[in-house]
């Protein structure tokens, strides 16, 4: 496989800024193909660790990561364990979603716009995406596409796929794609392809995402010394939204009223760097258009203990908790 050079990860300049100075010894969750390790590294950063559950991610920084020596050290495993890879550290990046690496390969079956075998899993093991297409049933299906992807037709698609499935199994993005565009309008110009929803949905379920980064949240917050940083891209609302209530629950105590006072909490874990989600500029999107719906949110960790990790606080979508979609 030709190896290129890595691409400049979205956000980065003003992820260094807020974090500025940049040093001492980083975590970066989600590692990719290393633009952000490498942005922290020249920043100032004395030592980063590269955390990627997808094999091809530390392969292809084989050609380039001994130019760091010991400075860069790469771990295959997931960043919701990260505080076992590394404790104390000055600062955690976390890089959410799917790589352009992964978009663009056709073979790993992550876009609707290559046609590919439709696998999806980031990790390169355990159930693909076919697997959860052919196998779930249709009201598990629908709950996915709606809770992951925010697809107010998800009902409709569910009974499309499972109707498609009964004459053969479906096997590529393609496939997919096509049964998903059937049951939408035609988009008008600007507006996003008819399976992205659907798309995401799946991805997510298939890679445990939301249950990934509400753990590696609450990881992060156990490996942070106090005065470091915490820096989270997200793109899309979902992501951005459990990040969100993150902060805010461990950047607020509890407040009362003249009728029900404050009741006792944790202390505050962390001290908000960023009042509102970051995104790009003009001239990022100029250069980069899939940065379009990046947001970065930064926190300082405090010196108070870490909190109890509560996935409905953080408004982690749940299959199976009361409000689901049956």
């Amino acid at each position: 496989m030709e190896v290129h050079a890595p691409h400049i990860p979205v956000l980065l300049r003003p992820l260094l800024d807020a974090c500025a100075p940049v040093s001492g010894r980083w975590l970066d969750g989600t590692f990719g193909a290393g633009g952000y390790a490498r942005g922290l590294l020249e920043a100032g950063a004395a030592e980063v660790i590269g955390v990627d559950r997808d094999p091809l991610a530390l392969e292809m920084a084989a050609a380039w990561a001994g130019s760091y020596g010991d400075r860069l050290k790469l771990v295959a495993g997931t960043f919701s364990q990260l505080d076992t890879y590394a404790q104390d550290l000055d600062g955690i990046v976390l890089d959410l979603g799917v790589s352009s690496m992964q978009l663009d390969l056709a073979e790993r079956g992550f876009s609707f716009q290559k046609d590919g075998p439709l696998d999806m899993r980031m990790s390169q093991s355990g159930p693909s995406a076919a697997d959860l297409v052919n196998e779930t049933d249709e009201a598990t299906l629908a709950d996915i596409l709606y809770l992951y992807g925010e697809e107010r037709a998800s009902r409709r698609i569910a009974r499309a796929v499972v109707e498609a499935r009964k004459r053969a199994p479906i096997a590529t993005t393609m496939q997919l794609s096509e049964i998903v565009s059937r049951c939408l309008p035609r988009p008008k110009p600007g507006q996003s392809h008819p399976a992205t929803r659907s798309f995401q949905a799946i991805r997510i379920a298939v890679n445990a995402e939301f249950d990934e980064l509400a753990e590696g949240l609450a990881a992060a917050e156990r490996a942070l010394k106090p005065g470091a940083k915490l820096a989270v891209v997200t793109f899309h609302s979902l992501e951005d939204r459990i990040v969100k209530r993150f902060f805010q629950t461990r950047s607020t105590e509890q407040q009362g009223n003249r009728y029900a006072p404050a009741a006792a909490g944790p202390a505050p874990s962390f001290i908000p760097l960023t009042r509102r989600a970051i995104g790009p500029d003009d001239a990022e999107l100029a250069q980069n258009p899939r940065a379009r719906s990046a947001r970065l949110r930064v926190g300082q960790r405090s010196e108070a203990p870490a909190h109890k990790l509560d996935h409905a606080a953080l408004d982690v979508p749940l299959l199976h908790r009361k409000g689901g979609r049956r």
